[in-house]
């Protein structure tokens, strides 16, 4: 299978780089696309920069120039609930584009595009439900997703109303543009900064999370068929 592998920030990407791998490289508008073969995939990787529009643009690189039939996301994340902890593994199971509001002319919520019947942007019940079958632990959750790095915690109990479990800067994008060119979309979080953490947190503990979220990437890669 043809599979897009989309990472935000170079020091997530870094877990995908030291996998050992053979790859060959292209540069294509403005980014450098990695191809490789995973666990008997062909594998196109690229890091789309951080935020919602680069994320856009990538996951659309990836479908229309490589043809991928799936897309993959791996990284780390913020949490909104104190209970949870650094390198804490989630699969998404939604996401809501909390900075998007179009309620002026009547959409019923903030977030909500009109297609859906709520705020929240499915992802793929099946390649999820796979997840938490090979992957012990892993934990389904919904994901607040805005061009924001969130340290304020009355904003992290504010965004935690909606039912979300973590924050970050890249899913709705990645989720919205795969649901609108019919191709699967799966996304695995490693937590970097608790509920308390801040930007030193990230810096801190983002290299640890990301191959952790990595290593169940692969995991996934050998379920899939």
């Amino acid at each position: 299978m043809k599979i897009g592998l989309l990472i935000a920030i170079t020091r997530e990407l870094e877990a995908f780089l030291q996998s050992g791998e053979e790859r060959t490289e292209e540069i294509v508008a403005g980014r450098t696309v990695y191809k490789t073969r995973m666990e008997g995939h062909e594998i196109y990787a690229v890091c789309s920069g951080c935020g919602e529009i680069d994320a856009a643009s990538a996951t659309m690189l990836l479908i229309v120039k490589y043809g991928c039939e799936l897309i993959l996301n791996f990284g780390v994340t913020g949490a909104l609930d104190r209970s949870l902890k650094v390198e804490d593994l989630f699969v998404a199971e939604k996401a809501w584009h909390y900075d998007f509001d179009i309620t002026a002319f009547g959409a019923a919520k903030v977030g909500q595009y009109e297609e859906y019947p709520d705020e929240f942007i499915p992802l793929d019940a099946d390649l999820i439900s796979l997840v938490t079958e090979k992957i012990p632990g892993i934990r389904k959750i919904s994901v607040a997703s805005a061009d924001k790095f969130v340290e304020n915690r009355e904003t992290k109990l504010k965004l935690a109303e909606s039912g979300c479990g973590l924050c970050e800067m890249e899913l709705a994008a990645i989720a919205r543009v795969c649901e609108r060119s019919g191709v699967k979309c799966l996304s695995i979080k490693c937590i970097s900064d608790a509920f308390d953490g801040t930007g030193a947190d990230f810096e801190k503990n983002v290299k640890r999370s990301a191959e952790k979220a990595f290593a169940a990437i692969r995991e996934v890669l050998k379920a899939i068929k």
